[in-house]
């Protein structure tokens, strides 16, 4: 695929997500194993290979556009990672999943698919750009629609915070935020998510 007609379909993809259609993305794969009052999901992930960076924040756009020159060509097979269908460069099909996610301790990463981590994802080239290997996991997820912005997600990690303490469960961390859409979709078609960790014996 060349470059016009990868940014095409770039474009195309992300123009859906903006009316909730998202159905092009892959997923790291879970099962929900309890639900809680108020909306909460306890989900065990499997393993997954994500990119990361520093940020300062879910506006920091510098951090957002390292990840983005990583799948867009900044690693050692300049392989074209499409944030949504699959592109084929370089003999290997590779695609990026969501959701993006936001950590409190002043991360950004971006998941990738199951393809591309058990095919060996390729390096990052720009300094300050890693890959992380994440073990199996257990999360307590709350989704939310409407704009993210750090009231909204503060505001839902308090109430994921209450569920959890009447539930007798403890979190490993702090709340970090997993955005499924990009900033400019309709905010109530939007999937937003405030999550924790959790041990695996608590569960």
């Amino acid at each position: 695929m060349d470059k016009f007609l990868y940014y095409l379909v770039t474009l195309l993809e992300s123009a859906m997500s903006v009316v909730g259609i998202r159905a092009a993305y892959e997923e790291p794969r879970y099962a929900v194993v309890e639900r809680l009052d108020r909306g909460v999901e306890i989900r065990a992930y499997d393993a997954r290979v994500a990119v990361e960076t520093d940020a300062r924040g879910q506006q920091d756009g510098e951090a957002f556009g390292r990840l983005f020159r990583y799948i867009t060509g900044a690693n050692g097979g300049e392989a074209r990672i499409a944030m949504t269908a699959p592109v084929e460069s370089g003999g290997r099909l590779i695609a990026m999943t969501v959701p993006v996610e936001q950590g409190a301790a002043g991360t950004m990463r971006f998941y990738l698919p199951r393809t591309v981590a058990e095919a060996g994802a390729p390096e990052p080239t720009e300094a300050g750009v890693r890959l992380v290997r994440i073990p199996p996991e257990r999360l307590a997820v709350l989704r939310f629609s409407g704009s993210a912005t750090p009231e909204a997600r503060d505001a839902q990690s308090r109430r994921l915070a209450e569920v959890l303490e009447r539930a007798g469960r403890r979190p490993e961390g702090p709340p970090f935020f997993m955005g499924y859409d990009p900033p400019f979709s309709i905010p109530f078609l939007r999937r937003n998510e405030v999550a924790v960790r959790l041990p695996f014996a608590k569960t």
